[in-house]
């Protein structure tokens, strides 16, 4: 582990410590280990495991051991994890008990919604119901989906943060719906599941993020901007720097998804990010100056005078007021953090 990390997992553990006695000796089960919710927890995971002497275990579904143990070998390396190579659509069943379950596999990916659309659906969506029926199987009490605040489609002109309760969704007959209606119909299984087989089915529907783990060369504004600044390139920003968006500290997720999985009532949506919003300009222009940077930002379009700006920001209340949860982590110490992270790593190798 990093020591970039160790606040950051400390804050983690403090937070939630009063939460993990429900899971003292358990085995825990998580799909998608290798991305960016997955390190998280897994990272978390271990550290609260270790410094609570909770002798618990955790299982990690992934298609690639390999890749799990070069990402991260000191996680790979603790005898309280266990990799389960498969495909979340067709893997083996363990045997035994696994009270809690996250499922976390496949992440909001942009070239494989636009280049691979069917292989997105068929992961969510067959992936999920595979999921389910290991849950059904295996003695689970609490079962976690990540879902997404794409499941609410295009947020509204004049709607500042889209709440739970709003129940538009995306075009169904537009194929760049397939992430948001997968994920629809990966909440619809939950629920099914849920009544039949008593699983208790918990839905975090997730917005926007940063920090350790984040690629900074996917579709991502806030890592992409990040690593702009740290290989010396201008920041292009490709429409007119208009669109806000929010985000959460990883740190501050984990705290979310793990209090989530552990107290979150069943069949309940909770909104998990930030609500404090900022367009895509003022985003670039916080990260060169949260870095000290004085890298140029190219915006390639002029906004249209009078039209609404596009948003993807979440209304975050009933996370606040039913969970006790916040953004602890101010944005610009957020950014500090992730490049400090990612400095770390290229010195280490």
């Amino acid at each position: 582990m990093l020591r970039s990390l160790e606040n950051d997992l400390d804050m983690v553990r403090m937070r939630t410590e009063h939460l993990w006695e429900i899971a003292r000796g358990q085995e825990i089960f998580l799909t998608g280990g290798t991305g960016f919710f997955g390190c998280w927890m897994v990272e978390s995971f271990c550290h609260v495991n270790r410094k609570l002497n909770l002798d618990a275990r955790i299982t990690i579904l992934t298609r690639n051991p390999e890749a799990f143990v070069s990402k991260c070998p000191h996680l790979a390396a603790d005898s309280a994890v266990r990799l389960l190579k498969g495909d979340v659509r067709s893997f083996d069943f363990p045997s035994g008990l696994y009270r809690f379950v996250i499922h976390a596999a496949t992440e909001a990916s942009a070239k494989q919604a636009e280049e691979t659309p069917i292989e997105m659906l068929s992961t969510i969506v067959d992936g999920t119901k595979r999921i389910l029926e290991f849950a059904a199987s295996h003695g689970t009490k609490a079962f976690l989906l990540t879902s997404s605040g794409a499941v609410y489609g295009k947020q509204p002109g004049g709607m500042t943060h889209v709440p739970e309760t709003y129940l538009g969704g995306p075009n169904p007959l537009v194929a760049e719906s397939v992430y948001g209606e997968a994920k629809r119909l990966a909440e619809h299984m939950c629920l099914q599941y849920s009544k039949r087989y008593g699983i208790g089915a918990k839905i975090a529907r997730c917005w926007a993020f940063c920090g350790p783990h984040l690629p900074l060369d996917a579709h991502f504004a806030i890592g992409n901007f990040i690593g702009d600044v740290l290989a010396g390139r201008a920041i292009e920003i490709k429409g007119d720097g208009t669109p806000r968006r929010s985000y959460l500290y990883a740190a501050d997720l984990a705290v979310w998804l793990w209090t989530m999985l552990f107290r979150a009532p069943e069949l309940v949506p909770f909104n998990v990010g930030s609500a404090q919003d900022l367009s895509i300009l003022e985003l670039a222009e916080l990260v060169t100056r949260a870095l000290g940077a004085n890298t140029e930002i190219r915006v390639a379009q002029k906004p249209v005078p009078g039209t609404e700006p596009a948003r993807y920001v979440p209304c975050v209340d009933r996370a606040r007021e039913q969970l006790g949860l916040e953004a602890w982590t101010p944005l610009e110490d957020a950014i500090k953090r992730t490049t400090d992270w990612y400095r770390d790593r290229a010195a280490a190798g």
